[in-house]
């Protein structure tokens, strides 16, 4: 039978290991490549809509290629499929697996009705490097949680398997794509605006999508072998002042880059040398996503604390302003709530891509915050300070609005992984260390003692001297002004003492561990904070003050587990 076939793109935006793809060109006499665009889903920025915007038109410009389009749709899938089917005449729809939740119960009554109008339906498994269903199944239908617990599942079934062979005009011999004169006003893919974002919002263009700039950037890594081998994740830097990472996540987060793809390249490279080895290698971090796909496909409410049996109950304070001034940036040299510059430093600048700050006053994490909604990436590390600082660490705001500013900035802003992440970093589950706190001076020191990063991401307080780049609420007030930046008029003040409110935050985390659950947790309303901090002398900035204890000292202080600041 010759088949009428939609193939329905959605994640695996590529035409290499795409069996999907393959299964819908085979045996068929037309072929229509689809996109929908599903106005319901996501929270994307608009950095992470241009990078797809980037990749459906490289998509439909190697389809083109091929002798082929591909038809860009908006609309429910659940509304738009049936009335294709009529309209193209479909006899098969096929897709990759997609393993969410939300998107198995869409996927699943697109089934049903594509089963009432007579189409058959594929569905293949590609954008993970086993079939999550195989492994849970090897666990009695639970996910796996620890790395250690999954790769001995793993090692039952063997290497994942080989990529399938990248789509080619052999394989669309006898098969065609109705195209009319009309076809990019009709099935085009529209421009930010038409999908009412603002282009000025937007960063630099750093990381373009697609199929052809992941192969390039994947072809790029794969040329340095003594790196690729070296590669300890651990090991990279988080203050670089470009990615010292390889920075594909984005492109395995669209599917422009098949995951086995990467990973049996890697396997090339590797192979006759000597090579670090998972969890800290590059075939370690394809096995964390391979974790933390499988947890999220099978825990309930993954990606919230209520409901979800892995996840520690905590009474995590409602406290907008401290949301807000980590999640929020402003333009550079005016702090909230300040008065007009003095002469010495600059006016705020109009121009929506000129320089902008964070504003809890820790420069290293503003300065973290600010890359992350200029550019859409940021370091694994530096991800792991902002989190602990949002929740255990300073602020004690819950994980789960975190989760939410890094689906709306993050170009690789992939569900499951996000989820477990901020489960992690949040001490609320798989890690357990909840007293290792990430310092919000110490941390960005050990790879960055200059604060070249922080220089580049702060231009306010690009002139300060090394001594005070990290605490600039140390600096004298001379010090200040000849850098052009005056605390709590130009910069914020630290919205908390990092000390004091780690301290307190264990306390909390404790008495969360020692409730096991059998009570459910209360959102407290939390006062807000005073500008400058109550916790600041009153003498000028820069006063000497009392140091912070050594770690002799605070031990006498406090009870065990102590906090381990890093």
């Amino acid at each position: 039978m010759q088949h009428s076939s939609i193939h329905w793109f959605r994640k695996g935006l590529r035409l290499h290991d795409n069996p999907a793809l393959l299964a819908a060109a085979t045996d068929c006499r037309r072929l229509h490549p689809l996109f929908i665009l599903d106005p319901s889903s996501g929270r994307a920025g608009a950095n992470a809509r241009r990078f797809l915007l980037d990749a459906l038109r490289d998509l439909d410009g190697s389809l083109r290629e091929m002798g082929s389009r591909l038809f860009v749709v908006r609309g429910c899938p659940e509304e738009v499929l049936p009335c294709l089917f009529h309209a193209w005449g479909t006899t098969r729809l096929t897709f990759e697996v997609n393993t969410e939740p939300l998107a198995r119960r869409r996927d699943a009554a697109v089934a049903e009705l594509a089963a009432r109008h007579g189409v058959d339906v594929i569905r293949e498994v590609s954008h993970t490097l086993y079939d999550t269903e195989r492994v849970l199944a090897l666990n009695d239908g639970k996910a796996p949680l620890t790395y250690n617990r999954l790769q001995s599942l793993l090692a039952s079934l063997g290497p994942p398997e080989k990529p399938a062979p990248a789509l080619t005009r052999e394989h669309l011999q006898g098969c065609c794509t109705p195209c009319q004169v009309s076809h990019d006003t009709d099935y085009g893919v529209p421009t930010l605006e038409e999908l009412g974002q603002d282009p000025a919002e937007v960063g630099p263009h750093l990381y373009p999508g697609g199929e052809t700039a992941a192969l390039a950037r994947l072809d790029t890594f794969m040329k340095r072998t003594a790196w690729v081998c070296g590669f300890k994740k651990p090991e990279t830097e988080p203050t670089s002042l470009s990615p010292s990472t390889t920075v594909l996540s984005p492109y395995l987060k669209f599917g422009c880059l098949s995951v086995r793809t990467f990973w049996w390249r890697l396997d090339e490279v590797y192979q006759g040398r000597e090579h670090s080895q998972p969890p800290v290698s590059l075939h370690g971090q394809l096995l964390w996503r391979e974790f933390f796909y499988t947890a999220g496909a099978s825990i309930p409410n993954f990606n919230r604390m209520i409901g979800n049996p892995v996840c520690l109950q905590v009474d995590w304070d409602d406290n907008p302003q401290h949301l807000r001034a980590w999640r929020e940036v402003l333009p550079s040299g005016i702090s909230p709530k300040s008065p007009d510059p003095p002469q010495k430093c600059p006016p705020a600048p109009s121009n929506p891509n000129a320089p902008h700050q964070g504003q809890t006053g820790y420069p290293f994490i503003d300065a973290i915050m600010t890359q992350l909604r200029a550019e859409g990436w940021i370091h694994h590390l530096a991800r792991h300070a902002v989190a602990c600082f949002l929740t255990r660490g300073d602020l004690w705001v819950s994980w789960e609005e975190g989760l939410k500013v890094f689906e709306e900035l993050l170009l690789d802003a992939d569900w499951s992984l996000n989820a477990g992440n901020w489960l992690w970093l949040s001490g609320s589950a798989f890690f357990h260390r909840y007293f290792h706190v990430y310092s919000p001076v110490a941390f960005g020191k050990k790879t960055d003692r200059d604060g070249a990063y922080i220089r580049k991401y702060l231009p306010v307080l690009k002139d300060f001297p090394a001594e005070y780049i990290y605490e600039p609420w140390k600096a004298p007030r001379a010090v200040q002004e000849r850098a052009g930046c005056l605390v709590g008029t130009h910069y914020p003040w630290p919205i908390v003492e990092h000390r004091a409110a780690s301290e307190r935050n264990l306390g909390r985390m404790k008495a969360a561990r020692a409730r096991k659950g059998n009570e459910s947790p209360k959102r407290h309303q939390a006062p807000p904070a005073a500008l400058p901090p109550p916790w600041l002398p009153s003498s000028p900035p820069g006063t000497k003050r009392e140091p912070p204890a050594s770690p002799s000292v605070a031990k006498s202080r406090s009870k065990k587990p102590k906090i381990e600041q890093c």
